[in-house]
């Protein structure tokens, strides 16, 4: 590694050197690394292959939940959740004791108790925890997929944001097979209630329950809005939403 001194300061890579910036002074370095040619063929690096090959696939699990889930995900999401979620399947996979290594698969982690029980009560929206924000009781039937809140009192049994004058409750019933990459989304009706301290009781009933093998998650969505002369306004970009898993079959 040197230390540049030039008139010029470039950032970046040119040819085989590499210059960049570290506390505030400027450095550059020759290109290095291992070929790829060499990880994908030399015995050596077998381990090396395992671990990418897994890498992936879990990379891959993430996106594939996220995609069976459709933009109920986009209304509700962090920054970090691609990480967050690579980060589960990882875990997920590490359940499979059946495939061998290097080809451990998010499908047969999640045929497990252990693996469903990972994947429940996941956060898409980390910012917004369910258990952060919704103090109300509730039932889930997992057969009908209905969500009902009973006696549901949004000013005293919510953490709301600063501005927020209305939330919204929706449910969804997903099916999604990791290994066939098969998937199926059913979302509920609608609610719209004023953050008062009214008492009501709120029924979300999916427009019909996805069947097929892999699993089925079962998700509530919460979000926020301000009225202003009559149309409801997502706050701050939605950020304070919540989208949840609550229960995995």
């Amino acid at each position: 590694m040197a230390k540049s001194s030039g008139i010029i300061k470039i950032e970046g890579t040119v040819e085989d050197l590499t210059f960049y910036k570290k506390d505030g002074k400027n450095f550059v370095r020759k290109k290095g690394g291992i070929p790829k040619e060499r990880i994908a063929n030399d015995p050596n690096f077998v381990r090396t292959r395992e671990n990418n090959n897994e890498f992936s696939h879990s990379g891959s699990s993430g996106k594939i939940l996220k995609l069976a889930i459709g933009s109920m995900v986009f209304k509700a999401k962090d920054s970090k959740l691609s990480s967050r979620l690579l980060q589960l399947m990882s875990k997920i996979k590490n359940l499979d004791v059946v495939s061998t290594r290097g080809n451990r698969q998010v499908a047969i982690g999640l045929g497990t108790v252990e693996g469903k029980l990972l994947l429940k009560g996941f956060d898409f929206n980390a910012n917004a925890p369910l258990k952060s924000v919704f103090f109300a009781p509730y039932n889930l039937d997992t057969t009908t997929g209905v969500f009902t809140i009973t006696d549901f009192i949004p000013l005293e049994q919510l953490m709301f944001p600063q501005g927020a004058t209305h939330i919204s409750l929706q449910s969804a019933v997903v099916h999604v097979d990791f290994a066939t990459l098969e998937s199926e989304v059913a979302v509920s009706n609608i609610i719209s209630l004023p953050l008062n301290l009214t008492m009501s009781t709120s029924v979300l009933t999916p427009s019909n329950v996805p069947t097929g093998t892999g699993v089925h998650l079962f998700l509530l969505m919460i979000s926020f809005y301000q009225e202003v002369n009559g149309v409801q306004y997502s706050l701050r970009n939605e950020e304070y939403n919540v989208l949840n898993i609550v229960d995995v079959i």
